[in-house]
């Protein structure tokens, strides 16, 4: 199998923030206790300010990834394979950067490739990369299809989300259950009808029959 790493460099970003030590992140988290009303010196939250440093962590992984990268290694051997390639509902878990409540949903990704493909768990992982940041989902949306586009130059992208946003369901107009849904085509998807058609009928076959 002939293997093709895509020379990616990364593009020159803004410079690295002046992180907070984690003994600032546990103290400012007793301060958020304090002002919900509680006091952080009883028993039950003394290690909550720990805690929630550790989840962060988890939360917001993807400020440590480069998801481009992801990206570089790519596969030449594939007779010809020039359709379709989707990948559908890779769950997610994001937070909304107004409210740093969760954004909950899914994700269905597909591209058509010119000469090479990527294996199908970076596809996943790259929309990790993303979600697990502070984000608005429109942006999401773009970033995945656009690092899609830059690292493979494929024929076309297309990118579907489906999203429930808890400062939505959990406080404001208090609606659980709904989802919005963002997309972003580019290519071929956005030009012929009958493929971006085919790709929704794909990704939201549960929608097509309603």
């Amino acid at each position: 199998m002939n293997v093709r790493q895509t020379g990616f460099q990364p593009p020159e970003g803004p410079a690295p923030l002046d992180r907070p030590s984690r003994e600032e992140a546990e103290a400012a988290v007793r301060t958020l206790l304090r002002w919900a009303g509680d006091d952080p010196a009883r028993e039950g939250l003394l290690d909550t300010p720990s805690r929630v440093a550790r989840a962060y962590g988890e939360w917001f992984a993807g400020y440590e990834d480069d998801p481009e990268a992801m990206l570089q290694r790519t596969f030449e051997e594939v007779e010809g394979y020039d359709e379709m390639v989707l990948l559908t509902d890779i769950r997610f878990e994001s937070h909304c950067e107004h409210h740093l409540a969760p954004i909950i949903g899914k994700a269905h990704v597909a591209y058509l490739p010119t000469d090479r493909v990527v294996g199908i768990s970076k596809l996943a992982r790259l929309v990790d990369a993303y979600a697990k940041r502070l984000q608005v989902q429109e942006k999401l949306t773009a970033q995945i299809a656009g690092a899609l586009d830059r690292a493979l130059k494929p024929r076309g992208v297309a990118v579907l989300i489906e999203g429930e946003h808890h400062c939505m369901s959990t406080r404001g107009v208090h609606r659980p259950g709904v989802s919005m849904v963002t997309t972003r085509l580019t290519g071929a998807f956005q030009e012929n009808p009958a493929l971006r058609a085919e790709f929704m009928a794909l990704a939201q076959p549960d929608r097509r029959s309603r």
